[in-house]
């Protein structure tokens, strides 16, 4: 169970009735979290960030890095230690055995973490007026990412087939810093991992990223990025048939379904009709995995969950 976004894994034979191919090894890097307060709603991790229950999930509320004014200040900071748990490579060669696709991750999110320290209006703030901060904080990050891959990858590299790493540029209107703030200040850390992450495996680059992430595409292609996801077709510009006739020759998209109003709000024949549409417009020459855009909630109908898997199974053997 993940406490912070109230996850439960699923059953295998949930995953094995509706032909899910993929498993996931979940990632090894701290994420311990405590209770700092008798009613229990509050909770920090070990990396001193700190998330207070509001409703369904966990929002952060608290960030180690938040009051420092200096480098020198920064220095003190200590972040949790890279590891590996026990078994990892046994789990691994267990579901290769089973002929399912092995997806592991780390954080791999050399911007987006970085915030979850300082916060997210100080952090954007700090890469405008003093980004020397701003990259010194990235770096912490992005030190401790090099390592956990490495022990990672040395584990495992040799038998994964996708490692995923996850770092948000957008919302749904937009990007969340210029191109040129990006190609400045982030995509150079990017680089710098993906490299490294390549060195020790042959498995392909899955990136996340919610929302409008059209005008980082090309550099992230550049950098090494194989699959995009969860194309999330409700944001400015991500439609799917232009994503597909400009970068479908590069990059495999993976999600597609939309979580925000078809899973929630629609009939189940809507969401068969979106899955077709989404098959018609993605997979052809190959290049697509279907699932939800981002995590089912609890307000989808399991009517909806059913219809999506069932019609992905039904349509997307018609198509071949």
């Amino acid at each position: 169970v993940d406490r912070i976004q109230y996850l439960v894994q699923p059953a295998e034979d949930i995953l094995e009735h509706f032909a899910i191919d993929t498993r996931y090894v979940y990632d090894p890097i701290p994420r311990e979290v405590w209770s700092t307060d008798q009613e229990g709603s509050l909770w920090e991790d070990c990396w001193g960030v700190q998330r207070r229950f509001t409703g369904y999930y966990f929002d952060m509320v608290a960030h180690p890095l938040a009051h420092i004014t200096s480098l020198e200040e920064l220095r003190h900071y200590n972040p949790p230690p890279p590891r590996l748990p026990e078994g990892l490579r046994a789990q691994v060669a267990a579901r290769k055995k089973e002929g399912k696709a092995v997806i592991v991750n780390c954080i791999g999110s050399c911007f987006e973490f970085s915030w979850y320290l300082r916060g997210f209006a100080q952090f954007m703030t700090d890469l405008a007026l003093q980004p020397g901060l701003a990259c010194a904080i990235m770096d912490i990050v992005l030190d401790f990412e090099l390592q956990q891959f490495e022990l990672l990858l040395r584990e495992v590299g040799d038998l994964v087939d996708v490692v995923l790493v996850g770092d948000d540029l957008a919302t749904q209107r937009g990007p969340l810093l210029s191109l040129e703030m990006y190609r400045k200040y982030v995509k150079p850390r990017q680089k710098r991992l993906y490299e490294a992450i390549k060195k020790h495996t042959r498995a392909f680059l899955f990136y996340h990223s919610c929302g409008a992430v059209t005008p980082f595409l090309e550099d992230l292609v550049e950098i090494g990025v194989d699959i995009l996801n969860p194309v999330q077709v409700s944001a400015s510009g991500m439609d799917p048939g232009w994503l597909k006739k400009h970068f479908g020759d590069v990059l495999s998209f993976w999600g597609g379904i939309d979580t925000q109003w078809t899973l929630p709000y629609g009939t189940p024949d809507a969401v068969r009709e979106e899955v077709r549409r989404r098959i018609d417009e993605l997979a052809p020459g190959g290049g697509y995995v279907l699932c939800a855009v981002h995590n089912i909630q609890p307000d989808v109908p399991p009517e909806n969950i059913v219809a999506m898997y069932e019609e992905a199974i039904r349509y997307g053997s018609q198509r071949g």
